[in-house]
């Protein structure tokens, strides 16, 4: 018996031995973040903190997974959506990327927002060669494939948008002196440069004050004050909703009357417009680069139904307040790189 059994598992093991091998060679591998049923997805926002006005958008970005996820995912996978909080905190951020990438492994860090803390993430991403996908500031540091082919940017140009401005301006307030509050970071200066460029020859002359403001500044009520004793009749508000907020109430204060320039990042009612007092923005220009939900014409739109049928289901908390109805966008003939 002991030798037909032996037999036995000597001519049974090949057999054995290929089945075993078969699942081996058939398993799928992925990279880190990515399984036959899951796609891990990192998101670093700042929920708290003075830029916390943001936050929404994590919040919707969450609404939108869960909603792809109700619908069967991405061929068949369902996205784990991890959003952390860095309070815009460049070192917080740096912290929170680690966690996403060194301890939940995700495939890539989507849309997290901030120049200055997407800043202090890019070469780690990169090294890590964990995408830095779409991400959530203007700034030109992220169309640098060369050096950082890992990172790619989303939103238009911060010194695009400045370009259009500086072109109004030129066209119809060609002997007005401007003064300029900006948050003192890559996020700021990439809007001073972006005006001073296209105002060209002009600017040195055009441009009367700058005064910048730190993210842990408690007011910018003395910046405002300063660029309004300069003598400027044109004011550019480069900030975040928080500082935009407050810029807009010390204007009215002092009765100011500038011509008034919002950027694009800080043109929201419900963040900064009714946080200032709607009576005080009156006038306010800016651009914009998405949907008026105000405009008549687009009652019928369809992509603007399913937003709000997105919004009524997977986000009711959130505001469907329209960005733009109290401030003049600028006009279509301005709105050019």
């Amino acid at each position: 018996m002991k030798q037909i059994t032996r037999r036995t598992i000597l001519a049974t093991a090949p057999a054995a031995m290929t089945l075993a091998a078969l699942p081996v060679r058939a398993a799928k591998e992925y990279g880190p973040g990515v399984s036959d049923t899951e796609i891990k997805i990192g998101n670093i926002m700042p929920y708290s903190g003075p830029a916390s006005a943001y936050g929404t958008i994590g919040k919707a970005e969450a609404a939108f997974f869960k909603m792809l996820n109700e619908q069967g995912g991405i061929n068949g996978r369902k996205i784990q959506f991890i959003s952390y909080d860095d309070s815009y905190s460049p070192p917080k951020t740096v912290e929170q990327a680690r966690r996403l990438v060194e301890q939940d492994g995700v495939l890539l860090i989507f849309n997290s927002l901030g120049t200055p803390t997407n800043t202090a993430i890019q070469k780690y991403m990169n090294q890590k060669k964990v995408p830095q996908l779409f991400v959530a500031t203007g700034a030109t540091n992220w169309n640098d494939p060369q050096h950082f082919p890992w990172t790619m940017g989303w939103q238009p140009n911060y010194q695009a948008e400045s370009h259009i401005y500086a072109t109004y301006v030129v066209e119809n307030h060609g002997g007005g002196k401007i003064g300029i509050l900006y948050q003192n970071d890559d996020y700021g200066k990439d809007y001073v440069k972006g005006l001073k460029d296209g105002l060209g020859s002009k600017s040195k002359a055009s441009i009367v004050a700058e005064a910048p403001y730190e993210t842990t500044d408690p007011t910018v009520d003395s910046q405002v004050i300063n660029l309004k004793s300069s003598g400027a009749d044109i004011f550019f508000n480069v900030s975040t909703p928080k500082f935009a907020a407050q810029a807009i109430r010390k204007v009215a204060e002092l009765g100011w009357k500038p011509l008034h320039i919002l950027n694009g990042v800080s043109a929201s009612i419900a963040t900064v417009l009714k946080p200032a007092g709607f009576e005080n923005a009156k006038g306010i220009m800016t651009t914009v680069y998405i949907k008026d939900v105000t405009d008549p014409a687009l009652k019928d739109d369809e992509g603007y139904k399913n937003w709000v049928a997105f919004m009524n289901k997977y986000f009711p908390d959130g505001d469907k307040t329209p960005a733009t109805p109290w401030a003049t966008a600028l006009p279509r003939r301005w709105c050019r790189p």
